[in-house]
C-alpha cells in the first residue's frame, strides 16, 4: 500500500500558493540570464526574424552565460618575487646560447626562457653555428621536465647523498690501484675537449685505468677506415652545397647517418637557380628520407650495394677489380659516369658498416678531389670503438675489472647481449652509473648518480675540429644532481668547479663573456690532412666477394627521426611524432616489401574507424628471437630485405604509456646494422596509430605540383605550373581572378605570408615539434591518434606515386577513357608503386583571405585579421565543427577532451613539473573548441612591439613562426609581403609559386613552390 505522507524541503513549500516555489520548480537557473545585453530587449527579439545563425548564437551565448553563473573558476594565487632577479623581466623572454651534446645529437642552439623556465629550443644562427636542431633536439626541453628522472644518488637502490656515493667510488678506485685491479671509464662520445683532458688527468693518476668510448649506434667501421688513412679517429664532414652530383650507397644522410645535420647544405643545391640544381642518386634497402628526396632511387639489398660500390670504385679510379653483376648495373654505371664527369663537384657517401666499404668511400672522393669532402674540419661527434667494448665485456666476465664507472651510456639496454653485460656486472667489485634516468643499467649498478640535464649544466663541445662551443645552464638544477666532470675533478684531487675549469682553460680570439653570449667560436686555421696510402684494391676485392643471403632476408636496422637511439623514449612529443615515411607514431615495426609480405603471408589492412592494422611476426637472428613485432608493408622496400628501428622497447623509468615497441638492439649482433633474419608470421593483429592512410596522389597534380629540370628550363611556366580555370559568363578564366567575396585593402600595415619550397623540404619534422613547444599543443596518446584525433597544428603529408614517377601517374589518369575505365584506373592508382617517387608537403592552416571557415561559423569565433592571419577566439567557440567541415585543407582540430591536468592523459600536462614547459604567451585550451595553426600571432605581435619600442621598422627576417624558425633546410620562409624588398615578397612573385587547391578560390596566405626533379 502506497504512503500518503508528504515530504518537503522548505517551509515555504507548505504554502500552496507560493510564487517562489513555482519559480524554483520550473526554472533551472534562478537568476535570469542577461541575454539582453547582446541580443536586445524581449520586444526587439519578438519582432525580429531569427535566422539559424542567430539561433545558434543565442544558444551558444546563453549556454556560456549559464556556465559562468553556475560555477566559479578556480583561484590561482600568484607568489611575487621578494627580490626580483635583475636579468628577469616578467612577460619578456630571454634567450641563451648553448649546445646540445648527448652522445647522439649535437647542435648549436638558443634556449628561450620565461621567468627562469626554459620553454623552447631555437637554432643559433650566428656565424660558425652550423649544427641545427632536429626534432629530437627541439623536444629535449620537455625531457628536462621529465618526472621520471633520477632525482638523487642511490647506493644499492637506496637513496644516498652524493658525498656517500663519491666516497664509495673513491675508495673503490684507490683499492683497485693498490691491488692492481682494472678501473674502466665507459662513456659515450662527449666531443668535449675539457672532459677529454679531465679523463686524461684521471688516467695519468691511475695507470691501471682505461677509457672506453661506446656509441649505442655504431660508426666504428667508418672511424677505423678514416683513422687508417688520416691517422685521426674522426669522421668526414660533408658539405653537400658544393656538390652537383651526389651518389649515396645506403647512407640516409638526411636522417641520422654519422650524426646528421647535412640537410641545410643539401637543400641549397636542390633549389633550381640559373637553370641548375644538384642531381642525387640513392641506392638503398629501406625507404629513407634521403631516398625520398633523390632524383633517382634504386632499391637494392646491402649485398648488392657492396658490389655497386666496387663498380663505382672501378669507374672512378680506373681500377679493374673483378666484381659480379647486380640487378641494377645500368643504374649503377650511369650514376658512376655522372659522378666521374662531375669531378670535384661530385661526392659519394656510404652507410654500409664495413671498414672495406668505408675505405672505398675515401678512395673515390680523393680520386674526384671532391670539394664536398672535408677532411680538415672533421666531425668529432662519433668516437665509439667496437673492439674496446667487446674487450671490456670479456674482461668483466673474467673478473679482471675491479671498478667500472659509466657515464651517459645504457649498455644493458642497448647492447645486443645486454643480459650478458648485466650478469658480468655482478663480477665487478664496484659499478657506478652516472645517468639522468634510473635506466636498465642504473638498476643493476651498485651506485647510481643522478646527473643534470644539459640545460642545467656547464660544458664545452667541439662538434667539428676548429669549432668550439659552450653549453651553459639556463635553469638551476631541479634535482640533487652532480655532473660527471665535477666528479672527475674530485677524483683528480682538484677543488675547482667544472665551470672554473672550463673558464680558466679557454684561450681564443673571443673574450669569455663574448664566447658565452655567442655560444660558439671558430678557428679558421685548420688545414686538411693529406692522408696516407692504403691498399684500396684489396678492400675492393674483399667487398666484391659479398653474396646475397642464402635463406631468409637481410634485416637493415636504422634510427627513426623521432626517437633516435632511444635516449628520449619517455618524451611524449617524440612518441606522438609521426614517422616521416610511414606516418605511424607510438611504434616501431618491421618493414617489408609487398612481394615479400605476400610470400610470408603478412598483411596490413584498414578498419572501420580509419585505423591501420597489421600482422605480427617473429624475427630470428643468430638464434635470438624478437617476438610480437608488428609488420608494416613499405612501398620502396628492396625485395629480399626488411627494416626495423632501434630505440624502442624500453621499460625502466618509463611511464606506462611510453613503454611501446620492441627492443631491436637485441638483434644488433656484432654492432652490425645488417643481419640475416628469418621472419615468421604470428597470430593476432596489431593496431597502428597511423595519421595518413591515403598513400598516393592518384594524379591530383593541383596538390603536389612537380616537373623536371629540363621542362622547367625549356617550357613556359604556364605549362608546368598550370593555373586552374573556371567558367565565368560561359568563358574560361583563371580561377585566381574570380572572387565570391569583396576583397579588403591589405596594402596598409603588415600582411603575412608563408612560403614553402617543396624542393627544400626533407620531411624532417623539426617544424612539427617546434610548433608543439611554441603553441602548447597537447599529446593525446596512441588510442586517440588511432581515432584520427591527433592535435598536431602542422602535419607533413607524404605522398607516393602509383607508377614509378608522378609524371607516370598523370599519364595513367589521362589515358583512362569512359566512366568504368576511369573508376577502375583510379582504384588501381590507390596502390603505390614498388619503387615510388615520394613527395613531402607541410600543411597547416592556410590563413585564407577568403576563408570558408569564417563564412559558416555561427558565433564568429573564427575571423580574419588585417594582417592576413585567420584568428580563433576560443572563448566564443561552441564546437559546432562547421568550420572543419567547410575547410578544404582539413587543418582544424576539435579538442575532444581536457588534456591538461587529466589523469586519462598522463603526459607532460598532467603534472606540475611537465607543465613548466608551457608557453605563457599561448593559452592552454579546454575541451570542446576548435584548434589550428595561428601563424604564431604571439610571435609576430612581439616582433612588432619590440620594433615599436625601439622606434624602428621591422627588418626582413625578424618576423618568424615556430615552423619557419625551426626549418634548417630553408624550405619555410615567413615574412611581410607588403615589404616589397622582403624575401617572402620576392618568393611570392617566383614562377614556381602556387597555392594549394587554387581552384577553390580561398586565396591562402600560405603558398608553395613547384617541386623540380633533376
Amino acid at each position: 500500500m502506497s504512503s500518503n505522507k508528504k515530504y518537503w524541503k522548505s517551509v515555504e513549500e507548505l504554502n500552496e500558493n507560493s510564487s517562489i516555489v513555482e519559480t524554483l520548480r520550473n526554472n533551472e537557473f534562478v537568476e535570469e540570464i542577461p541575454t539582453d545585453e547582446f541580443l536586445g530587449d524581449a520586444a526587439t527579439l519578438a519582432t525580429s526574424s531569427t535566422t539559424r545563425r542567430d539561433f545558434l548564437k543565442y544558444v551558444g551565448f546563453s549556454t556560456a552565460a549559464a556556465t559562468l553563473a553556475a560555477c566559479e573558476g578556480p583561484v590561482h594565487k600568484s607568489i611575487p618575487y621578494v627580490v626580483q632577479p635583475e636579468e628577469i623581466i616578467p612577460g619578456v623572454a630571454d634567450f641563451y646560447a648553448t649546445t646540445v651534446a648527448d652522445g647522439f645529437d649535437f647542435a648549436n642552439i638558443l634556449v628561450k626562457t620565461r621567468e627562469g623556465r626554459p620553454i623552447k629550443i631555437e637554432n643559433n644562427k650566428i656565424a660558425g653555428a652550423n649544427f641545427t636542431a632536429n626534432a629530437r633536439v627541439h623536444a629535449s626541453v620537455l625531457s628536462l621536465y621529465d618526472n621520471m628522472r633520477l632525482k638523487t644518488s642511490k647506493i644499492e637502490n637506496v637513496v644516498a647523498s652524493w658525498e656517500k656515493a663519491n666516497a664509495k667510488i673513491k675508495a673503490s678506485v684507490a683499492e683497485a690501484k693498490a691491488k692492481g685491479g682494472k678501473v674502466v671509464l665507459l662513456t659515450n662520445t662527449s666531443a668535449s675537449p675539457s672532459t677529454d683532458r679531465l679523463i686524461g688527468q684521471f688516467l695519468a693518476l691511475n695507470p691501471n685505468a682505461k677509457h672506453v668510448v661506446y656509441d649505442a649506434v655504431s660508426s666504428s667501421e667508418a672511424l677505423d677506415a678514416f683513422q687508417m688513412v688520416y691517422g685521426e679517429r674522426a669522421l668526414v664532414d660533408y658539405d653537400f652545397s658544393k656538390a652537383n652530383t651526389i651518389v649515396s650507397v645506403g647512407a640516409d644522410f638526411l636522417g641520422d647517418w654519422q650524426g646528421g645535420g647535412f640537410d641545410a647544405g643539401y637543400a641549397q643545391g636542390r633549389i633550381p637557380q640559373n637553370g641548375k640544381m644538384s642531381r642525387h642518386f640513392q641506392f638503398e634497402a629501406n625507404m629513407t628520407m634521403s631516398g625520398a628526396a633523390a632524383d633517382k632511387r634504386v632499391p637494392m639489398t646491402v649485398a648488392n650495394q657492396k658490389l655497386a660500390l666496387v663498380k663505382i670504385y672501378n669507374i672512378i679510379t680506373g681500377a679493374a677489380v673483378s666484381v659480379s653483376k647486380t640487378d641494377n648495373d645500368d643504374a649503377v654505371t650511369k650514376a658512376a659516369q655522372q659522378l666521374k664527369a662531375a669531378g670535384s663537384k661530385g661526392v659519394l657517401v656510404c652507410g654500409i658498416e664495413d671498414k672495406n666499404a668505408q675505405l672505398l668511400v675515401l678512395a673515390i672522393n680523393r680520386a674526384l678531389s671532391s670539394e664536398a669532402f672535408n677532411t680538415a674540419n672533421t666531425r668529432q661527434i662519433r668516437k665509439g670503438n667496437n673492439a674496446d667494448v667487446k674487450q671490456l665485456l670479456a674482461d668483466m666476465k673474467s673478473g679482471a675489472v675491479h671498478t667500472l664507472i659509466m657515464n651517459a651510456v645504457n649498455p644493458v639496454y642497448s647492447l645486443p647481449n645486454g643480459k650478458e653485460f648485466a650478469e658480468a656486472l655482478k663480477k665487478v667489485k664496484l659499478s657506478a652509473s652516472f645517468t639522468m634516468k634510473e635506466d636498465e643499467t642504473a638498476l643493476v649498478s651498485k651506485v647510481a648518480v643522478a646527473v643534470p640535464h644539459y640545460l642545467e649544466s656547464w660544458n664545452d663541445v667541439s662538434i667539428v675540429k676548429g669549432s668550439y662551443a659552450i653549453t651553459q645552464p639556463t635553469i638551476r638544477p631541479l634535482f640533487d644532481t652532480v655532473q660527471f666532470q665535477d666528479a672527475l675533478l674530485s677524483w683528480t684531487g682538484s677543488s675547482q668547479s667544472y665551470y672554473d675549469y672550463i673558464r680558466t682553460s679557454w684561450v681564443g680570439t673571443k673574450s669569455w663573456n663574448q664566447l658565452v653570449h655567442d655560444g660558439v667560436a671558430v678557428n679558421e686555421s685548420i688545414s686538411a690532412g693529406t692522408g696516407a696510402g692504403a691498399d684500396f684494391n684489396s678492400a675492393a676485392s674483399t667487398l666484391a666477394k659479398a653474396t646475397p643471403v642464402a635463406s631468409g632476408l637481410e634485416l637493415v636496422m636504422y634510427t627513426k627521426t623521432g626517437l633516435g637511439d632511444g635516449q628520449q623514449a619517455n618524451n611524449p612529443w617524440l612518441q606522438e611524432f609521426p614517422d616521416p615515411i610511414t606516418r605511424a607514431s607510438w611504434d616501431n615495426y618491421v618493414t617489408v616489401s609487398k612481394a615479400d609480405a605476400e610470400r610470408l603471408g603478412l598483411e596490413n589492412w584498414n578498419v572501420a574507424n580509419g585505423g591501420l592494422n597489421g600482422s605480427y611476426a617473429t624475427l630470428t637472428v643468430n638464434g635470438v628471437k624478437l617476438e610480437k613485432v608488428p609488420v608494416m608493408i613499405q612501398p620502396g622496400q628492396a625485395k629480399g630485405t626488411a627494416g626495423i628501428a632501434l630505440g624502442y622497447g624500453r621499460i625502466a623509468s618509463m611511464k606506462e604509456e611510453m613503454q611501446v615497441g620492441v627492443n631491436a638492439y637485441t638483434l644488433y649482433n656484432n654492432f652490425s646494422n645488417v643481419q640475416n633474419v628469418t621472419i615468421a608470421k604470428e597470430s593476432g593483429e596489431h593496431e597502428f596509430a597511423c595519421v595518413q592512410l591515403q598513400k598516393t596522389l592518384m594524379g591530383r597534380g593541383d596538390i603536389i605540383k612537380e616537373t623536371s629540370l629540363e621542362i622547367f628550363n625549356t617550357k613556359d611556366s604556364k605549362e608546368w605550373n598550370v593555373i586552374p580555370v573556371v567558367s565565368l559568363d560561359h568563358k574560361e578564366v583563371a580561377a585566381t581572378t574570380v572572387d565570391l567575396w569583396e576583397s579588403f585593402d591589405r596594402t596598409v600595415g603588415h600582411h603575412f605570408n608563408l612560403s614553402i619550397d617543396l624542393n627544400a623540404c626533407t620531411g624532417c619534422g623539426a617544424c612539427v615539434i617546434a610548433c608543439h613547444a611554441e603553441n602548447n599543443v597537447p599529446v593525446v596518446g596512441k588510442a586517440e591518434v588511432r581515432r584520427s584525433r591527433d592535435m598536431h597544428w602542422l602535419r607533413i603529408d607524404r605522398y607516393y606515386s602509383s607508377e614509378d614517377t608522378f609524371e607516370g601517374d598523370d599519364k595513367t589518369k589521362e589515358d583512362a577513357s569512359g566512366l568504368m575505365d576511369s573508376l577502375s584506373t583510379l582504384r588501381g592508382m590507390e596502390s603505390p608503386s614498388d619503387n615510388p617517387q615520394v613527395a613531402f608537403q607541410p600543411v597547416m592552416c592556410q590563413h585564407c583571405n577568403h576563408a570558408p571557415c569564417e563564412t559558416v561559423c555561427p558565433v564568429a569565433a573564427t575571423s580574419h585579421s588585417r594582417q592576413g592571419q585567420n584568428h580563433m577566439a576560443y572563448n566564443r567557440c561552441v564546437g559546432t565543427r562547421y568550420c572543419a567541415n567547410n575547410c578544404p585543407y582539413k587543418v582544424r582540430r576539435f579538442n575532444w577532451f581536457l588534456y591538461n591536468q587529466n589523469d586519462e592523459f598522463d603526459y607532460h600536462m598532467n603534472d606540475d613539473l611537465g607543465r613548466m614547459v608551457l608557453n605563457p604567451d599561448v593559452n592552454v585550451r579546454s575541451r570542446g573548441v576548435m584548434e589550428k595553426c595561428s601563424m604564431c600571432i604571439q610571435m609576430t605581435q612581439a616582433t612588432i612591439l619590440t620594433a615599436k619600442k625601439e622606434g624602428r621598422l621591422v627588418k626582413d627576417g625578424e618576423f618568424q613562426t615556430a615552423c619557419s624558425n625551426a626549418c634548417s633546410s630553408g624550405a619555410m620562409v615567413f615574412g611581410d609581403v607588403n615589404d616589397k624588398e622582403s624575401k617572402v615578397a620576392k618568393l611570392a612573385e617566383d614562377k614556381r609559386m602556387y597555392h594549394l587547391l587554387e581552384h577553390v578560390g580561398t586565396k591562402p596566405n600560405v603558398f608553395y613552390h613547384v617541386k623540380v626533379r633533376n
